[in-house]
């Protein structure tokens, strides 16, 4: 007889493609082609869906159009949407777009933090104490990610130490949750256990999600590990979309269609409806002229497995 996976009975997705997912992409994606998107999936049964971010379009130029976007989709009452805030800057035009929760971000690698944003931890978290004040002040929630939790492009391996500082240093600014990134898919389970573990010892669970880069195919399998440890919140990007544009070679976020599939298939609820979220997946490559990257995005109309019960 086979041992009993220790599994939660639901798990909160977080969907990250209109922001992870779309800066990266070279071509202009046009303002209401973002919006419609959003508000598909937002149709999905989906919780949380990261909008945009508000950083210097120097940065990023796909997402210069922030405010546009943000201020333009239909938001639901039963659904969050944060925008990423790199600094103080990014703050005040957040709040102009009125948005009632932000994300901020810091990494567990200095020379990633150079090449990404200019700035040391340190730095960086000097600026977020700012951010983090004004959102304190202006009753905005604040959600947190760590990059490079696995491995960083130019310091390699990643002691779970640093993260775990970093986490709580995130949550010490005041986030009510804090996104631990695989930055450039290196991760295995052990190893995504390891990490977790060193963090669960400063943070409760219940404070910590998880973000897989499927850059080298491990990502639900770390998902599985993450989850069997405690973890509920997982982050995803519809279609597949997306990466690092500061991390050669770490494209491949874990699809959201993939994911969800994989956690209904062990009768783990999502309250989110696989098929509309297959076809927000379908409707944004069919718009930038590319299959979706996800497994069940390429499987004929209709020849998705049915759920079924264990």
């Amino acid at each position: 007889m086979s041992k009993s996976l220790n599994l939660p009975a639901r798990v909160k997705v977080v969907e990250v493609g209109p922001r992870d997912g779309l800066q990266n992409e070279p071509d202009p994606i046009p303002t209401p082609t973002k919006v419609e998107f959003i508000d598909r999936l937002s149709e999905t049964g989906l919780s949380c869906i990261e909008v945009t971010s508000f950083v210097s379009p120097r940065w990023i130029p796909q997402l210069a159009d922030a405010t546009d976007v943000y201020t333009h989709i239909t938001r639901k009452e039963n659904i969050v949407y944060p925008v990423l805030v790199p600094n103080e800057r990014g703050m005040e035009r957040a709040l102009a777009a009125d948005a009632k929760t932000i994300a901020i971000f810091n990494a567990a690698s200095n020379t990633f933090n150079q090449k990404n944003i200019n700035a040391s931890i340190e730095d960086a978290f000097k600026r977020l104490k700012i951010v983090a004040a004004i959102a304190q002040r202006e009753n905005i929630a604040i959600r947190g990610y760590v990059s490079c939790v696995l491995g960083c492009p130019y310091e390699g391996a990643i002691d779970p130490q640093t993260v775990s500082r970093v986490a709580s240093e995130m949550f010490e600014l005041g986030c009510y949750e804090i996104s631990l990134g695989d930055t450039i898919g290196i991760g295995t389970p052990q190893r995504a256990r390891a990490m977790l573990d060193t963090v669960a010892r400063e943070l409760s669970l219940d404070k910590l999600a998880v973000h897989f880069h499927d850059t080298r195919g491990q990502a639900l399998a770390n998902v599985l590990a993450c989850l069997e440890y405690g973890v509920t919140t997982v982050d995803s990007s519809v279609a597949g979309l997306g990466g690092c544009p500061y991390a050669e070679g770490a494209s491949g976020n874990l699809a959201t269609e993939d994911l969800v599939y994989m956690l209904h298939g062990m009768n783990i609820e999502t309250g989110i409806d696989l098929d509309a979220l297959i076809a927000a997946g379908r409707f944004i490559t069919e718009k930038m002229g590319r299959e979706p990257a996800s497994r069940l995005g390429r499987l004929p109309k209709g020849g998705r497995a049915p759920r079924y019960t264990t």
